[in-house]
């Protein structure tokens, strides 16, 4: 009898086989459901704006809360200078929170659980913050580097500690997000294995996948939000150098 490894479903191969200058852009599993919730998000924002009443629907409600909590986000940590980046810290939460969801969905995939998917948005944020400091304080963003307070004989052991902790940032950022998604869905793909497999206790396992369903949609926006509060507060510490 063939055993399952629930790694399997993690495992990406070429549906459509493309060479661009001898670069490998085949088209798998992963760059379909990433072009499925680009089409996603905006029919959703479509249909919440479409027919704009006094009374709001309930997906219309959904999506200026939606809005509104992350305008206060940015404000709160990036204060309002940071507003010029509310289009990218909305348009980051909510790719990162439907390539969340849909990988729960049967038969999908789970963008997020490819470090390489986690780790271009958190070098991403990393560039972004770097330029964002450099560009309104030039080089005097250096001096992050350097806490106020700190006696002049300890910097030279303070800056190396301060400069790993930086670079650590789109490190943490990306493995935290690819663990979180990557073993929730191994275990739910692990009791769903088992509530096939049993004949008479198969309701045991079934019963926490369907619990382990709704922690995992918890889950998804709680790293969307844990991601996308870290950018702020990444961005918001190199606007104002602190």
């Amino acid at each position: 009898m063939k055993q399952h490894n629930p790694l399997e479903h993690f495992e990406l191969h070429p549906l459509i086989e493309l060479k661009l200058l001898g670069i490998d852009i085949s088209v798998n599993k992963a760059v379909i459901m990433m072009w499925i919730v680009c089409i996603l998000i905006p029919c959703i924002f479509v249909l919440a704006v479409r027919g704009r009443r006094m009374i709001p629907t309930r997906l219309q409600s959904l999506t200026e809360i939606s809005i509104e909590f992350l305008r206060n986000m940015v404000i709160d940590n990036m204060g309002e200078k940071g507003l010029k980046f509310f289009p990218f810290i909305v348009t980051l939460f909510f790719f990162i929170l439907f390539c969340n969801l849909i990988g729960i969905v049967p038969g999908s995939y789970t963008v997020t659980s490819q470090i390489i998917v986690t780790a271009f948005f958190a070098i991403t944020v990393f560039i972004i913050s770097q330029i964002v400091g450099f560009s309104i304080h030039g080089v005097r963003y250096l001096k992050i580097f350097v806490p106020s307070g700190v006696p002049k004989f300890i910097i030279p052991i303070i800056i190396p500690i301060e400069i790993v902790s930086m670079l650590a940032r789109p490190l943490s950022l990306s493995v935290r997000l690819f663990a979180n998604m990557t073993a929730g869905h191994t275990i739910l793909i692990v009791l769903f294995t088992l509530a096939m497999g049993l004949k008479y206790i198969g309701f045991l396992p079934f019963f926490f996948t369907v619990a382990l369903t709704g922690l995992e949609i918890f889950i998804a926006f709680i790293q969307a939000y844990i991601f996308t509060i870290l950018t702020c507060v990444y961005i918001g510490e190199a606007i104002e150098m602190h």
